[in-house]
């Protein structure tokens, strides 16, 4: 999992981040990676569930081991006797106290239960598989969610600058103006006008950086680190804008969903445990042999008898051959349910892919879109940044009016945002359908076959 944990990081580093963190408290996408993957709770909690199916999976859990038990044992009885012989002789104890001990070693060990064994031991194979699997998909989601939300963290911190520059022009509109009115060449009306789109504008901003906080307590929770026990702390990202990767064809990356996807393997998977239970159940109507032994001390005391102690040491072993022959038709009633059981994993083995494949036609088609517009966006903003500046120009020059130039301006800041939101949803396409392909896992795999 470490290994795992390396190569995640490299992924997440290599298509999504576009810088590293040089100074104090600055986080790169790498390190706020590793960050999580080391403390986010949800993680931890899946990580020790792995563990336990692979504590699980033993020989002695499976019933491949003997069971050996010692004990030791102490017993007494105090009774009172009337017996009368054949001759009819009488004769009475009263209080007559026995007693013993034993002390022994018990072995017993299933040798053949109708290949029960053997596909219990499979199946415990297969949950610590489905355990390792869960983790996988654990980790992919985590890493989507931190590549999600630092992007928007970036993204959200780009809109807030936008935003701050829209102050900015808005402060330069009052300074001319206030200083047209000075010398009679504006109204009062339109002071106050330019001074209510300078409100509008800080509220705005204010509105902003509400989002801008939201985000960063969101991605303080996902990392659960100790520092980030105050969700509130600052996040320094060393990324100022969202970096864009190209996919692969939507044909290649439809193979890797195939190939590469982990719920998909999950769900496989699952079938294979039910394929294993079914065959415990069918062993039912098979044979058994079991083997058992002994070795034990045993003493007797009779405080009435011809015997008055006797004691026992040594070995007793046997082996018992049996078979089921009737247990209320209950085992072809399993093998029933268990065929069901199977053909419902399969079915929603077969109703997730095309789930799955619903998604990934539905990503591919918002991500070529998304591309579409941006390309669209990037130039309606190089104009729009044009024709504000020109409007600024006549402004100055009193060849406009302050509601021309306000329009001119809102032209500019929703250019700016269009472009910036396009950009944050090919992003979060791009993370949506590498997660959804399987990338990690592909990237993981080849690490394992490279280090053998």
């Amino acid at each position: 999992m470490n290994k795992f944990r390396l190569v995640i990081a490299f992924f997440a580093l290599s298509v999504c981040a576009g810088s590293f963190s040089q100074g104090q408290g600055v986080l790169s996408l790498e390190e706020c990676v590793n960050i999580a993957l080391e403390h986010n709770y949800g993680l931890r909690i899946v990580r020790n569930q792995e563990e336990i199916l692979k504590n699980n999976n033993t020989l002695g859990n499976a019933g491949y081991l003997p069971v050996l038990d010692a004990a030791v044992g102490y017993d007494g009885e105090l009774v009172n006797t009337d017996s009368e012989s054949s001759g009819g002789q009488k004769t009475s104890h009263n209080g007559v106290y026995n007693d013993g001990f034993d002390a022994g070693l018990d072995l017993n060990w299933t040798i053949f239960n109708g290949f029960k064994i053997k596909a219990t031991r499979e199946k415990l194979e297969l949950l610590q598989k489905q355990g390792e699997l869960q983790t996988i998909i654990a980790v992919e989601n985590l890493v989507g969610d931190i590549i999600s939300e630092y992007n928007n963290l970036i993204y959200q911190n780009l809109k807030l600058k936008s935003l701050k520059y829209s102050i900015d022009l808005s402060q330069e509109r009052v300074r001319v103006v206030e200083a047209r009115y000075q010398t009679g060449a504006s109204s009062n009306l339109e002071l106050q006008q330019a001074k209510v789109d300078l409100n509008t504008d800080n509220y705005n901003y204010l509105k902003q950086q509400e989002k801008v906080i939201a985000s960063r307590i969101a991605l303080n929770k996902l990392l659960a680190t100790d520092n980030s026990a105050d969700l509130y702390a600052p996040v320094n990202l060393a990324d100022t804008a969202i970096v864009l990767h190209k996919i692969d064809s939507l044909n290649v990356m439809l193979e890797k969903l195939y190939e590469y996807n982990t719920e998909l393997k999950l769900a496989a998977n699952e079938i294979g445990v039910l394929e294993k239970e079914r065959i415990a159940v069918r062993s039912q109507n098979l044979p058994y042999l079991k083997f058992k032994a002994g070795y034990g001390y045993n003493q007797r005391r009779y405080e009435v008898s011809n015997t008055k102690k006797s004691e026992t040491l040594g070995l007793n072993y046997g082996l018992t051959l049996g078979m089921n022959l009737f247990n209320g038709l209950n085992t072809k009633r399993e093998l029933r349910n268990a065929q069901l059981s199977i053909e419902n994993s399969k079915l929603e083995a077969e109703s997730k892919l095309l789930n799955l494949k619903e998604a990934f036609f539905n990503l591919y088609l918002l991500y070529e879109n998304n591309e579409k517009i941006l390309n669209m966006e990037k130039e309606n903003l190089v104009v729009s940044k044009e024709y504000f500046e020109r409007s600024m120009d006549k402004y100055k020059l009193g060849a406009l009016s302050g509601i021309e130039l306000r329009e001119a301006q809102q032209n500019l800041l929703n250019a700016e945002s269009r472009y910036l939101t396009a950009e944050y949803e090919i992003k979060l396409c791009e993370v949506s359908l590498r997660l959804l392909c399987g990338e990690f896992s592909e990237l993981f795999i080849r690490d394992n076959k490279s280090a053998e």
